[in-house]
């Protein structure tokens, strides 16, 4: 039978053998406490072990951030970070269209990266057209968006292998209107062509933050998701909110 055993500041200790703990009452450097069930107090306070501090997931770790937008960067950067990665923002979205709206993104995350200190890789050029290639045929939503997804986390993935880092990440995990066990899986993927991992982590528990935050920045935000569908989408169910008129499909 095992006694039950606190030290002198009521602590509870791990348990020893009866006939140890009578001993050690015996000997007076402990008290008896109970005989049911049998509990003794030691005389003195035992130092015990500090546990040791967790260590955040991406300690050590260089990620390479997608970033679809400003806005989104501002809590996914901040948060990743804040779980030990040293994060760089990755730049590249052939879905956003019209080229207007591209640059008005691009342009906005230039200027939230400036402000924080934020350092960027951008992507050269403009791939509207490889985008709408892949999309013909595949227009309806859910099935344009795996292919959005992969063309972008796949270059994130090949731009994190050419540049040594470890990890990628994407700040499509941020937005409520994105499948992200999709984004999961194509991420997943990616990264293991290329020799890096895939972080996932449900950011939209910083969907409220990061409004916040882009208001505060002055960032611009958009209205839409990118491409150009989700665009005559956006409109479509705007004007049929507007009007109250029933939406066709």
């Amino acid at each position: 039978m095992n006694a039950r055993v606190v030290d002198a500041q009521g602590r509870t200790l791990s348990p020893c053998p009866a006939e140890r703990a009578l001993a050690l009452v015996a000997r007076g450097k402990a008290e008896l406490v109970s005989q049911e069930p049998l509990t003794i107090r030691l005389c003195r306070a035992v130092e015990l072990p500090q546990p040791e501090p967790e260590r955040p997931p991406l300690q050590g770790q260089r990620l390479l951030l997608h970033v679809c937008c400003a806005p989104c960067a501002t809590y996914s950067a901040r948060r990743l970070q804040e779980q030990g990665a040293e994060v760089m923002a990755f730049w590249y979205n052939p879905n956003v269209h019209p080229f207007s709206e591209h640059e008005r993104r691009r342009e906005s995350l230039a200027h939230y990266a400036t402000e924080v200190g934020l350092p960027v890789v951008w992507e050269p050029g403009y791939d509207m057209v490889a985008f709408l290639r892949r999309v013909v045929s595949h227009e309806r939503p859910g099935e344009r968006c795996a292919i959005c997804y992969d063309m972008r986390l796949e270059r994130t993935a090949q731009r994190a292998a050419e540049l040594g880092m470890d990890a990628i990440c994407t700040t499509l995990l941020i937005s409520p209107y994105q499948d992200q066990a999709l984004i999961n899986q194509v991420g997943q993927a990616a990264a293991a062509r290329h020799g890096v991992s895939f972080y996932f982590e449900n950011l939209r528990r910083g969907f409220a933050e990061h409004h916040r935050l882009a208001h505060e920045h002055g960032l611009y935000r958009q209205d839409y998701c990118g491409c150009i569908y989700s665009e005559w989408e956006a409109q479509h169910k705007r004007r049929a909110n507007t009007t109250h008129t029933p939406v066709e499909e």
